[in-house]
């Protein structure tokens, strides 16, 4: 009889973006890929930086997966990075340990990075843990967001699955400046209770960071962005808050009823926060399947 471990899939990708002098504008390079995990290729940005798109070939994460992503930015480099679509969670299989993600990104002296992905679905019965460690160097920036859908509504499964963990970790200069461990079990503790998510569905969480900049204007785009998250909420059905880190940056919460009420928040703070703090507007990567 074969045991579940067999069937287990280590999917590992490292990238490394660098800046090329010459041309002024960031290349990509694949250090290693390996199944189910993929990039075709980086795509130019006109601001100097790269779109890459994360494939994963298997079209979800499977029971018992344990997938690694490493990406380096060196200096002065810049990376947009997103997903193909929604990283789908799918059933695990009795017996097998819960799927793993592992995504550790490192940021150069002013690089920067857009890390952009699509809302990850939990099927249900699956158990699925997702660890990112992010370290940032000398007036490196980051933006990065991240979307939980309560799972297919189209097949009415809401809150199905068995075990939902994310861990996050960001630090400044080798010192953290957020830590959030998350467990969710929707059978043992139901999330419609009002200590949870109530009656919302969809959560996110927006870091919005750039090492360097000085408290006065952190506080200044706090502000900015609180009145956006007013104008934003609508009690029941969607609502955002403002938090500021210990320093170098914000993070911005949003609970919804409705997906698409979190996307088009998302890109509002986006586009305002990169506005304050690179003087740019935010591009939406573009898609490819």
């Amino acid at each position: 009889m074969k045991t579940v471990e067999r069937y287990r899939v280590e999917g590992r990708l490292r990238l490394r973006f660098e800046r090329h002098p010459a041309a002024g504008q960031t290349v990509v390079t694949v250090g290693e890929q390996h199944p189910p995990l993929q990039v075709i290729r980086g795509f130019p940005l006109d601001n100097g930086g790269a779109l890459v798109h994360l494939h994963n070939l298997s079209g979800g994460v499977l029971g018992g997966d344990g997938l690694r992503v490493t990406m380096e930015v060196g200096p002065e480099a810049g990376a947009q990075v997103t997903s193909t679509g929604a990283t789908r969670i799918y059933r695990s299989r009795s017996g097998a340990p819960a799927a793993v993600q592992v995504t550790e990104i490192r940021l150069g002296e002013n690089a920067w990075m857009e890390y952009l992905p699509d809302p990850v679905i939990p099927f249900a019965g699956s158990r699925y843990r997702q660890e990112t460690r992010i370290e940032m160097g000398p007036g490196a920036g980051l933006f990065w967001w991240e979307t939980v859908a309560p799972g297919r509504e189209a097949r009415r499964e809401l809150f199905d699955y068995e075990l939902l963990q994310i861990e996050s970790e960001v630090a400044a200069e080798g010192q953290p400046v957020a830590l959030e461990r998350i467990r969710l079990e929707p059978g043992a503790r139901p999330l419609s209770s009002p200590a949870r998510l109530g009656p919302y569905r969809y959560w996110a969480t927006f870091y919005i960071c750039r090492v360097g900049v000085e408290a006065a204007r952190w506080a200044a785009l706090e502000k900015q962005l609180e009145e956006l998250a007013g104008e934003l909420t609508r009690p029941s059905e969607v609502s955002w808050g403002v938090s500021a880190l210990v320093a170098d940056g914000l993070m911005v919460r949003g609970l919804s009823v409705k997906g698409r009420e979190i996307t088009s928040g998302l890109m509002v703070f986006w586009r305002t926060a990169k506005r304050e703090l690179y003087g740019q507007e935010a591009i939406a990567p573009r898609k490819v399947y």
